[in-house]
Formats: C-alpha cells, structure tokens, sequence
C-alpha cells in the first residue's frame, strides 16, 4: 500500500510538471478563486460580528405606569427575566429617567429642571436574542396591566430581520457560487490532462492496470494543484496581513469588531482543506467520467 501511495505521487509531481503551463493555469486560478474565498470569507466575517453587535443593541422599552408600585415593578421584571426570548431587564427609574433626558438634552436640562413634577415614566429596556421576538416579547408587556405603552419598533425590527437575512444569504449563494466555478476549473484542467495521456492511459488498460491505479495519479495531481494554490494564497495573505487588518480596522471603526480575529490561522484552516479538498474532488470526478466512457 504504501509504495502504491507512494508511485502515485511520484506520478502526480511528473505529470504536474509534465503539463507545466496547464498545471501553472490551474494553479493560477485556484489561487485567484481561494483569494476571492478568502476575501469574502473575511469580509462576511465582519459583516456577522456586525450584524451580531446591531442585534444585541436590538430592544424592547416598555413604559410603566406612575400608579405602578414597587412590588408590582419587581414581580414584573421577575417574570420578563424567566422569558427564553428576552437576554436581559434593565428597569430605569422616573428620576434616572429624567437624568439620562438631561444628560441627552443639555440646553433643555434648565427648562425640565424648573418643571414642578417629573413628567418622565420609568421602564423597562428589554434586550433580546433575536429581534424577530420582537412581537411576541410586545404583546406580552401590552397585556400588563401595569405597562402605560410600548415602543414601536416592529417596523424597524422587521426591517432590519431581514436586511440581515438577505446579506446573509447573499453570502452563502457567493460561496457556493465561488466553490462551484473552483471545481469546473479542476476538472477541465485533469480533463484535459487525461486527453494528453490518452495513449498512455489505453496502454495501461491493455497490460491489465486497474481503474484505481490509472486514477489515483491523477487525483493526487489534483490535490497537488489545490495544495500549492492554498499555499500560494496563504503567502499572500500573510504578506498583506497587516495592511488588510488595519483595512478591517478602519471599516469597522466604529462596531467592537477585532479585525485580526478576520485575518490570519482561521482563513488559513479555511483555504488549505478548501484548495486541496476541491483540487480532489474535481480531479475524481474528472477521472471518473473519463474512465467510464
């Protein structure tokens, strides 16, 4: 087994240098294919980070009635917090209310200040794992007795549920779209491989080599193409690492986002298995179709 492994691969080095300028093409365009896979795996990193951030600071505010006592207030805010939909109560008293108000609005602060009562009501903001509860969390809090109003932002939410799952699903339809043109590019490379060593192959067929030998040449040859294209991208990466952080950096500027967390070993553990993993399959495939006719 192991000196088949081995012939194999002796095999496959030959015939990638034995077709040299087609071998080099493959492996250009694996490198320009797990560059742009790279790219968008990257950017569509960010995006989810963002996305995630935008979601977290998705919230519910429902506003109390000045008749609500304490007690009431407590009970209220036990029962939002055992809720699977919401992540988390905060409870902003009339007088912090009226803080916060000031604090947003100084050049009023002196006017609200010489009002003889607070005309603020306390509330509840309500965070949520997922802004598409939104409705459901809403109708809840309407259906106390002593919630005053709740805050529209149904159309908002709904707005923003599904900007969120259209880039997303842009994304994945990109990704596929990339792997799949990666694949036609390995098969029409072995192909044509296939078809220069067609004498070869029929020779071998005569004298009694089975279809495992012919092929496994050939699918390591494949991998060869992947392996060097993701090495090659590797490189590149590497080498423009810290341009295309600070890239990161800039664009996200204004969300937590950590830009080297986009950059670096995850793209690598990525790239390596994807060039390699599609330079095999495309070659079996390839061979495959080859060898059944």
């Amino acid at each position: 087994m192991a000196a088949f492994i081995g012939f194999s691969l002796q095999r496959a080095w030959q015939g990638y240098w034995r077709n040299g300028l087609m071998s080099l093409a493959a492996t250009a365009s694996m490198t320009l294919m797990l560059v742009l896979l790279s790219g968008l795996f990257i950017l569509l990193s960010g995006l989810d980070a963002t996305l995630n951030y935008v979601e977290s600071k998705v919230e519910v505010v429902a506003y109390l009635a000045d008749s609500a006592s304490l007690d009431e207030i407590n009970a209220l805010q036990a029962d939002l917090q055992a809720l699977p939909e919401i992540a988390g109560v905060s409870y902003v008293s009339k007088e912090q209310a009226l803080k916060d108000f000031q604090a947003r609005q100084p050049e009023v602060a002196d006017l609200v200040a010489a009002l003889d009562e607070n005309p603020l009501p306390a509330s509840f903001e309500i965070r949520l794992h997922d802004p598409a509860d939104y409705l459901d969390v809403a109708t809840y809090l309407r259906e106390q007795p002593i919630v005053d109003s709740v805050q529209d932002i149904k159309k908002t939410v709904g707005q923003m549920v599904a900007v969120i799952g259209l880039l997303r699903t842009v994304g994945v339809v990109v990704l596929l779209v990339v792997g799949l043109t990666v694949l036609f590019i390995i098969v029409n490379a072995i192909r044509l491989a296939l078809v220069a060593r067609a004498q070869e192959i029929e020779i071998m067929r005569l004298v009694g080599a089975s279809d495992a030998f012919i092929r496994w040449p050939f699918i390591f040859e494949g991998a060869l193409v992947g392996l060097f294209g993701a090495l090659i991208t590797i490189g590149l990466l590497w080498l423009a690492q810290d341009r295309l952080a600070g890239a990161l950096a800039d664009f996200f500027a204004v969300l937590p986002v950590q830009a080297s967390a986009m950059v670096g070993q995850n793209v690598a553990l990525i790239v390596l298995p994807t060039g390699i993993g599609i330079g095999v399959l495309g070659s079996y495939v390839s061979v495959r179709s080859y060898l059944s006719r």
